[in-house]
């Protein structure tokens, strides 16, 4: 199916999560908030040897995706996750559907709330312990660098430049970027109605990677979360947002004075991020997301689809295909 056009509508919906024992640390670097075709692929690894990561020098908009086969073998970095018996999750908490903070019950929970358990179920077992950090869009992969975490699930597009320096698993899902303005404004796509208005992107993201290459003549304004870009608009201190589409589509749906426009003009593919040495990880979430994929409309992917991400992003049929590099 065409996902860029699955993913343009804005709904509302509610969710619930599945239960495993779970704590919140503080967030990295900042005060934490309140409450496919077949492509080419290079030649086999051997299991058994030192696992090699595929060269990110070699990697291309068509390759970025790919990653490591999966294995449920312990390797030094699965070992040292059950050693500490519990597994180091960056997340975010001000995602609504992926990683938020419900009111009610004060708990994390969405989309990325969801496949980190599973993560670290198949890992540690029923019982898993789970310490949730929460990290700014920016101090994503300097907490993996320094092993502050020990994977991050956190809406992260998988792209080149980034795989220079921490390693991605197989895409979870299948997002692109895309323009988030009130719904009277005149601002109507990423192009030059944009030209003069005060745009809004998260530090670090792809979003400010786009603004950075081609402006349309807007005033870039960069702020730690793009949660903070609704809340600019709604101050009045911005006049649009470019992030991915599957955020957008969540932020519209906590206020229904914004709303999604034009279509998404980039792919962005996202992807459980690791320290770039943790091969024998990087195969085992991809063992995880293996099982999470399976099962067709009953398995745990399309559940959580259902649960978090349909009423928002309706028309979605599965989870993207994994690429393989080995």
């Amino acid at each position: 199916m065409n996902l860029r056009a699955a993913l343009a509508p804005v709904a509302a919906g509610v969710g619930v999560m599945a239960a495993a024992a779970a704590v919140l640390v503080p967030a990295l670097g900042t005060d934490a908030p309140a409450g496919g075709p077949h492509r080419h692929r290079t030649p086999s690894a051997v299991h058994g040897t030192a696992p090699v990561l595929p060269s990110a020098s070699h990697c291309t908009p068509a390759t970025a995706a790919q990653s490591l086969r999966p294995s449920a073998a312990d390797g030094p970095a699965v070992q040292r996750i059950k050693a500490k018996g519990q597994l180091v999750v960056g997340v975010d908490q001000n995602t609504y559907r992926w990683g938020y903070r419900d009111p009610g019950t004060g708990r994390l929970e969405g989309f990325d709330i969801d496949l980190a358990r599973a993560i670290a179920k198949d890992i540690l077992g029923p019982d898993a312990k789970v310490v949730f950090q929460t990290i700014p869009t920016n101090q994503r992969i300097p907490a993996l660098q320094k092993r502050t975490v020990d994977i991050v699930v956190r809406t992260m597009t998988i792209n080149c430049v980034r795989k220079e320096k921490v390693a991605f698993s197989t895409a979870y899902f299948q997002g692109g970027q895309q323009v988030l303005a009130p719904k009277k404004s005149a601002v109507t796509a990423f192009d030059d109605s944009l030209r003069g208005k005060r745009v809004c992107t998260a530090a670090g993201s792809t979003g400010e990677s786009a603004l950075s290459g081609q402006r349309h003549g807007a005033k870039v304004l960069t702020v730690p979360s793009q949660l903070d870009c609704l809340v600019r608009i709604q101050l009045g201190q911005a006049d649009a947002v470019v992030t991915d589409n599957a955020l957008a589509a969540a932020q519209a749906a906590q206020d229904p004075t914004v709303e999604l426009k034009g279509k998404p003009f980039t792919d962005e593919p996202y992807g459980v991020a690791m320290n770039k040495a943790d091969t024998d990880l990087v195969r085992r979430v991809n063992k995880v997301l293996d099982d999470y994929r399976r099962g067709g409309a009953d398995s745990p992917w399309m559940r959580a689809y259902r649960t978090w991400l349909r009423a928002d992003l309706p028309g979605i049929s599965g989870p993207p295909v994994p690429e393989y590099s080995d």
